[in-house]
């Protein structure tokens, strides 16, 4: 380790789950251990027999836990209004086909947030945000995605840079403009696309409002030869692309996403062993939501196993939307992805720490407690990481810490 600096802070006298794959122990779990944050990285992981006999910036943590801060990697976090009713509805026996013929599904956000002020939307995704980060949430992802026109999507992004600003946490904004047609495209699809793809997607990456690009590609929304034509036009620009794929159908969304080097093929609950093996061999991460395949009620499950086998990573996110998955709770998605998809509780961990941070093509920097690395992390009154699984009600949080200061 490297001689400490007057300012370098030592976090000692705790139980690290570092989350580091070149640990032999599960969960990467280091006793006796110190973290030595120097400015907003971290310096070093120490046994605590290494540390200096005296350093003026000490904190105890009494033996408590640590992890690396946790990463929704899959969100669509800002929006207006709600769908309660429509939930009502389903439940009652109403079709989701006859809601949407009444003006809901998809499109009813879609009004509510093009009508929505900035600082409306602002004020809701705070609060939504604000129970994320309440978990243990450091990095998220937001996605754009109800707007889908120019000026409706900008305010969406511009939101989620306020976000960012606004508080402790590393926002990851993406563009969805593809997320559906709205109705004034119904008929004619393609010129929407055009649209997203010549004017929406060139503007707002200039204006640096988002780092990569999603599409919807599903029978109900955008066809493979339609997401390609997107996936051309970011990569023609250095942007990076991931998919919402193969969650109500074999489209072959996953293999396409792989071709062009995804960061991410979410949902994923129909995808064979072509798209297994795509993902694999070109390195992109499988995006479990368990949230929207709970709400859903759902019987197709992604295929895990197969997932394992060919070692691809699988990363666990809320997927936080008004439609299919209101649940601001990162703790209950680790939970549902063990009850529902069959991981293991060292699995959903991962998959909300390395895993989540290569879906956002931060796995570098982000998601272990490792030097070099970025200095977020949970302090928890804990002794086990399987308890924030195990029981997602209680939230045993004692401390954040983002980039290396308490939050």
């Amino acid at each position: 380790m490297q001689q400490l600096q007057p300012d370098d802070v030592v976090w000692r006298n705790a139980r690290l789950a570092t989350m580091d794959p070149d640990q032999t122990a599960p969960y990467g779990i280091m006793e006796e251990c110190a973290l030595v944050v120097r400015g907003q990285h971290i310096l070093a992981v120490v046994p605590e027999a290494e540390l200096p006999p005296a350093h003026r910036n000490i904190v105890d943590l009494e033996g408590r836990l640590v992890t690396p801060g946790l990463i929704d990697c899959h969100t669509h976090l800002v929006f207006g209004g709600d769908r309660a009713s429509e939930w009502e509805q389903r439940l009652n026996g109403v079709s989701y086909k006859t809601i949407g013929e009444r003006g809901g599904g998809i499109n009813a956000t879609v009004t509510a947030t093009r009508s929505s002020t900035p600082e409306a939307l602002l004020a809701l995704a705070q609060q939504r945000l604000q129970r994320l980060m309440s978990e243990g949430v450091t990095t998220i992802e937001i996605k754009s995605g109800y707007g889908l026109n120019a000026e409706a999507e900008t305010k969406m992004l511009q939101v989620a840079q306020r976000l960012a600003r606004n508080n402790p946490v590393e926002v990851c904004p993406t563009l969805l403009a593809a997320h559906a047609v709205p109705g004034e495209y119904r008929h004619d699809p393609d010129a929407y696309l055009t649209l997203v793809c010549e004017e929406i997607l060139p503007a707002l990456w200039q204006e640096g409002l988002f780092e990569a690009v999603d599409v919807f590609c599903e029978n109900v929304g955008f066809t493979p030869a339609q997401t390609e034509r997107l996936f051309q036009a970011a990569t023609a620009r250095g942007i990076p692309v991931k998919g919402h794929v193969e969650q109500l159908s074999n489209l072959g969304g996953a293999a396409l996403v792989s071709r062009y080097s995804g960061l991410s093929a979410d949902h994923i609950e129909y995808l064979d062993d072509v798209g297994v093996r795509a993902m694999a061999q070109h390195g992109t991460v499988a995006v479990l939501l368990p949230g929207a395949f709970y709400f859903l009620q759902e019987r197709q499950r992604p295929p895990v196993e197969a997932l394992r086998k060919r070692g691809v990573p699988m990363a666990v996110a809320t997927d936080y939307n008004p439609g299919t998955s209101p649940f601001a709770s990162l703790h209950l998605a680790m939970n549902m992805a063990c009850v529902q998809f069959g991981l293991t509780p060292e699995e959903a961990w991962a998959g909300v720490t390395r895993h989540a941070a290569r879906a956002l093509g931060r796995g570098a920097t982000h998601g272990q407690l490792k030097a070099g690395f970025v200095a977020d992390f949970i302090v928890w009154d804990a002794q086990h990481p399987v308890e924030m699984v195990y029981e997602p009600g209680r939230n045993p949080l004692h401390q954040r810490v983002f980039r290396g200061t308490k939050a």
